[in-house]
């Protein structure tokens, strides 16, 4: 009895030496894994995003001393039609480019996945590719396409019988706007024919098996199955593509800066010729644009968790 208490309490501080130990670990863990990414958040994200609300109070060119003039550029910027002109080409984009990516990416992956075409692998690598080009290559690239002396476009559309003269796509107000929905849409559908491949591949094959002995067709099997088991997904995909074109920017800068006379111009190339522009620069004005725009992307996301809500499916 005497033996095995001396035993306890001689173990005692040891255990508690061990504990204390580990607690200290743990800490030192959590700190070098939690310290740099949270002062990154703070310092790239959280900081200018505060500084961004404190510009857009001041009339500021970004160089001479700035002055305050509390929310007179919010007042400004409503009354601004140029931003209201911009902003109903980002609802275009949003309109139609994430509808278009999402639509065909959905009937590209299913045929690659249910009908077991040969060079499936090849035909992924090539949908994928657009997406290792950078903005400016393949801006660069359908400028040629919609060049007017020698674009391929008027090239196909002689061969049909439809002689154009001459005419640039991007130089017209009339077209320009649509015309630039294609290549966001061409750059966009690889990433995401490749994300749902692979979600498709995760669908258990004996559901379709048990569909096909009930007489579903191909289009049945599409809507009542792979569309209902690939909600999250698509409704992530949505989230993104929604997002991006509100914030879209160097594709319309690189092909139509903005022109014919404003017929192009987005919320972000806006906010970049006020803030750099050559003949305006007020940063202020610029940053309240911005924190326009973010109010926009909220509710953008809001809208669209509004209108695809999350919901599981267990199979």
């Amino acid at each position: 009895m005497t033996k095995n208490s001396s035993t306890l309490t001689s173990a005692r501080p040891k255990l508690s030496q061990q504990l204390q130990k580990a607690s200290f670990q743990k800490t030192v863990f959590l700190l070098i894994a939690i310290v740099p990414t949270f002062g990154g958040y703070l310092l790239f994200g959280l900081y200018p995003n505060l500084m961004s609300v404190y510009y857009s109070l001041l009339k500021w060119n970004g160089i001479t001393k700035p002055k305050f003039i509390g929310l007179q550029n919010y007042v400004n910027m409503f009354q601004d039609k140029y931003v209201w002109r911009a902003l109903l080409h980002n609802l275009f984009f949003m309109a139609t480019v994430p509808f278009f990516i999402l639509a065909i990416s959905v009937l590209l992956a299913y045929l690659l996945t249910n009908k077991g075409y040969k060079g499936t692998s090849l035909l992924k690598v090539l949908f994928f590719f657009p997406n290792v080009l950078s903005t400016v290559v393949v801006s660069l690239l359908w400028a040629f396409i919609y060049d007017g002396s020698f674009g391929l476009l008027n090239a196909l559309l002689k061969l049909i019988g439809i002689d154009m003269q001459g005419y640039y796509w991007l130089g017209d107000a009339r077209t320009a706007l649509t015309a630039l929905v294609p290549p966001s849409v061409w750059a966009g559908v690889g990433l995401y024919v490749v994300i749902f491949v692979n979600a498709m591949t995760t669908i258990p094959k004996s559901l379709y098996e048990s569909a096909i002995l009930e007489g579903a067709g191909n289009m049945t099997r599409l809507f009542r199955i792979t569309l209902p088991l690939m909600t999250p997904i698509i409704r992530v995909s949505a989230i993104f593509l929604v997002l991006g074109t509100l914030k879209t920017l160097d594709m319309v800068l690189i092909l139509t800066r903005g022109g014919p006379a404003g017929s192009t111009d987005v919320i972000g190339l806006y906010m970049f010729n006020m803030a750099f522009g050559e003949q305006v620069r007020s940063y202020g004005y610029a940053s309240a644009i911005g924190m326009f725009l973010f109010v926009i992307l909220v509710g953008a996301k809001l809208a669209v968790d509004k209108l695809l809500p999350n919901r599981e499916y267990e199979y």
